[in-house]
């Protein structure tokens, strides 16, 4: 049994991305994982403002709901982040997310899988690329860290409308490949 933790960035309750996480989670679940699941617009997050508090305390500075989750982070097995894709690149929600995890480069994780499910207007699986490199950055960030699998959730634009295409599937699958 892994710890997964499967990150929703979507500004939209039950958006096509978000879709995709909960999918994701499901799959992950019915692979015997310990799943939890975390939607970043709960999280009333502020920008980081590189004042580089984190790398002498074991906390960020600024208080809001980050600080409750960098040991559930640091000792998950497994993170899957899920965006919607604006302008190429993942959403402003789950980069500021990503950037407030930098308490996280100083520790020892324990997290050495990452997916990535994302969704996007645009119907050419290349409008993902950008994204795709966000997280890669991320990833790059941390020793022995791996991208395991994209779902490229193309040409969905309106709210559940990702539920009439295969890539809901695909997500699940994809989470019940986590063991």
């Amino acid at each position: 049994m892994k710890k997964v933790i499967v990150v929703t960035s979507s500004p939209r309750k039950d958006g096509n991305s978000e879709i995709l996480a909960e999918k994701f989670a499901e799959g992950a679940r019915v692979a015997g994982n310990d799943v939890k699941f975390i939607a970043v617009r709960d999280l009333d997050l502020k920008f980081c403002t590189g004042c580089m508090y984190c790398h002498s305390h074991d906390k960020c500075a600024l208080p809001d709901g980050m600080n409750g989750l960098y040991e559930t982070v640091q000792n998950a097995d497994v993170i899957a982040f899920a965006t919607p894709v604006y302008y190429y690149a993942v959403c402003g929600q789950l980069k500021t997310f990503l950037d407030r995890l930098n308490p996280l480069y100083p520790r020892k994780n324990k997290f050495r899988q990452v997916y990535l499910l994302a969704t996007a207007a645009e119907n050419d699986v290349a409008a993902m690329d950008g994204c795709v490199k966000d997280i890669q950055g991320w990833i790059d960030c941390f020793e022995g860290v791996e991208l395991k699998g994209v779902v490229r959730g193309v040409g969905v634009t309106e709210k559940g409308e990702i539920n009439g295409t295969a890539f809901p599937a695909e997500a699940f699958d994809m989470g019940k490949s986590v063991f």
